[in-house]
């Protein structure tokens, strides 16, 4: 059963519109969607829903309050969750940018501790940011199907 998206707004507490109810839906289909998805998903179904500016600060908005969570692996462009509330971590594939959710081995937040609790410097830390980097299956299976490079002879 899909969740109430009015619900969940209100219980934060946001003032219930439509473009938070859109991009908030857009979102909890799609996980780990960037905003120009989300800004060409929402226009594919209604061309005036809404601008990418205002994607962009309702995106803002419901990470604020806690209903979703922006991740930003290295070199790859913000993406947005709606599972939050959970500790859990990320797996990037490095040929095509696919994330996936990878749940926390010791379940408890942090699940690193720092050395000398913030290396000795009196940080009081609550979170441990986790990546995992490989290669999707989707990818490994391309790569074992498709010749990387052929010279004029046919050899590899």
């Amino acid at each position: 059963m899909p969740p109430d998206l009015e619900a969940l707004l209100r219980a934060v507490p946001l003032r219930v519109t439509r473009p938070r109810l859109a991009v908030l839906g857009a979102v909890m289909e799609r996980p780990h969607v960037d905003a120009d998805t989300v800004t060409r998903v929402l226009r594919a179904e209604d061309p005036s829903a809404v601008s990418h500016q205002a994607v962009y600060d309702v995106l803002r908005v419901l990470t604020d309050a806690g209903l979703l969570r922006r991740i930003q692996p290295a070199g790859a462009t913000a993406r947005y969750e709606a599972r939050v509330g959970d500790n859990h971590h990320h797996v990037v594939c490095r040929t095509c940018g696919a994330i996936d959710d990878v749940d926390c081995a010791v379940g408890a937040a942090p699940c690193l501790t720092a050395p000398d609790h913030g290396a000795g410097h009196g940080y009081v830390v609550d979170e441990a940011e986790v990546v995992f980097w490989g290669t999707c299956p989707a990818c490994t299976a391309a790569e074992t199907t498709t010749p990387t490079h052929t010279d004029p002879e046919g050899h590899r």
